[in-house]
């Protein structure tokens, strides 16, 4: 179920909303409902899948009661049994057809299994428990002695299928103690409106450039005209499309009284991809820094080869956690390339060439988001050579696509960096009361508007796809 869909904006939110609010007076009643609701809402696609949540809240349940309980040597035994059960569940659903595939075409084995649908969001809520996991071991949490209430944590709707990745030890107390609050249910529902319309007004519409430029490229060449606004409709529309996601998520969790981490940071304003990696799905990043990089020494290590193996292991796990495919493995081997390159010249240190490294910056996000969308290594490799035209220049088609779409482009362009953000901040904090009125009056409207242009949007049946629902 989409957060962008009829069914859960005029039917499943309004009724776990309502029903939520009226046991007011009960919390855990309240995240019973949560629960229970959350439950349906991933079985809403695939019902038999939710049997796979299921068994992962009750494994990483007992593996908590074990951990908690247990003494230190016991305890890191009953820690690597569950990182080892949650992996193979991510390895089975998520990787054993590819592993199979390729072991088939090197001659290693000679038979096939049939093809593992996958469930969504399996990486995401299977990293939230293995956090639970080693948040108890490592002493930052309490054990939950109620199944419940780690259920909430693993299943809760609003960030169960696409993030944030919410560590547990930055919710627990919110499971019982939180409030919900007046201001808390406004911002919210700005932020979910506001990534609303970034879902279906922007993201959807780059979609459409991108993904008719793409499957024009898979069945033929391209000129570089055409490649270039392919390439940089799919960067706008992966920023839009998750970001927005996120947007939603963290606006749903303050209706219900919970406060996530943001998850993006203006990305595409960064001067290096390393500060691109702390601006972009910033839940994955810390969850890789402090769950992967640190305890294999990170930074801190005197041998600089064993950083560098470090940030390898980081990146290349950063790749196939992302999907089952080679372009996404190369995708995060391009990463590390270039963080061990800004790190050996100290790129982020310098103070100089600062739009120049903007420009590099941007030139390859746009490089490796070509890796990132590519059905496959040879496919990537021709859309890039396109970009530098090896197929010719000028497109008809590509005229056409700046025509039709030049203000959503502008749109995007504008919202992708914070000069929205700067001006919002200025209109608060000025002074005059008659600035103050009029914004506090025009806020309200302009929500009201971008909602009835993203219903527009919505019952018209525009192109719908999310990019993320596919990790």
């Amino acid at each position: 179920m989409l957060f962008s869909s009829v069914t859960f904006l005029l039917y499943f939110f309004p009724f776990v909303f309502v029903l939520y609010y009226l046991f007011s007076f009960s919390r855990p009643i309240q995240n019973v409902i949560l629960l229970l609701f959350s439950l349906l809402f991933y079985a809403w696609g695939e019902p038999i899948f939710v049997l796979v949540m299921i068994g992962s809240i009750l494994f990483n349940y007992f593996c908590g009661l074990g951990v908690g309980s247990a003494d230190r040597k016991k305890a890191k035994v009953v820690l690597i049994f569950n990182i080892l059960g949650n992996l193979l569940v991510l390895f089975v659903f998520k990787y054993l057809n590819f592993t199979l595939e390729n072991l088939v075409g090197a001659g290693l084995v000679h038979f096939s299994i049939a093809k593992i649908a996958l469930p969504i969001g399996i990486s995401f809520f299977t990293f939230q428990a293995m956090s639970y996991i080693i948040d108890v071991y490592r002493g930052t949490s309490q054990a939950l002695r109620n199944p419940f209430y780690l259920g909430l944590y693993i299943s809760f709707f609003p960030q169960l299928i696409a993030g944030p990745i919410v560590r547990y030890n930055t919710i627990s107390e919110q499971i019982l103690y939180r409030k919900e609050t007046l201001r808390k249910l406004s911002v919210g529902t700005n932020r979910f409106v506001t990534g609303l319309a970034k879902k279906v007004v922007i993201a959807n519409s780059m979609a459409i450039v991108a993904d008719r430029t793409y499957a024009m490229a898979q069945s033929g060449s391209i000129p570089a005209m055409l490649a270039w606004v392919a390439t940089i409709a799919y960067t706008l529309q992966i920023f839009f499309d998750f970001s927005a996601y996120s947007d939603m998520a963290i606006g749903l969790g303050l209706m219900f009284g919970f406060q996530f981490d943001e998850n993006f940071n203006y990305p595409y304003i960064s001067r290096s991809i390393t500060e691109f990696w702390r601006r972009w799905h910033i839940s994955l990043s810390t969850w890789f820094k402090d769950y992967l990089y640190f305890p294999l020494g990170g930074s801190r290590l005197r041998n600089q080869d064993k950083v560098v193996r470090n940030l390898f292991i980081v990146w290349l796990a950063t790749g196939i956690w992302h999907g089952a495919s080679w372009t996404f493995v190369l995708w995060g081997m391009f990463n590390f390339a270039l963080i061990l390159f800004e790190r050996f010249f100290d790129i982020e240190k310098s103070q100089k060439f600062r739009f120049l490294r903007h420009v590099y910056t941007l030139f390859a996000i746009n490089m490796a988001w070509i890796f990132f969308r590519s059905p496959s290594i040879s496919f990537a490799g021709r859309m890039i050579s396109a970009l530098f035209g090896t197929e010719g220049v000028y497109s008809p088609t590509a005229m056409m696509f700046i025509r039709e779409y030049s203000f959503v482009f502008i749109l995007a362009i504008f919202f992708s960096i914070p000069i929205a953000k700067r001006t919002n901040t200025f209109l608060v904090s000025d002074r005059s009361k008659w600035v103050r009125w009029f914004f506090e009056l025009a806020y309200p409207l302009a929500m009201i508007v971008l909602l009835a242009i993203s219903f527009a949007y919505i019952m018209k049946g525009s192109y719908n796809p999310f990019i993320y629902f596919n990790f």
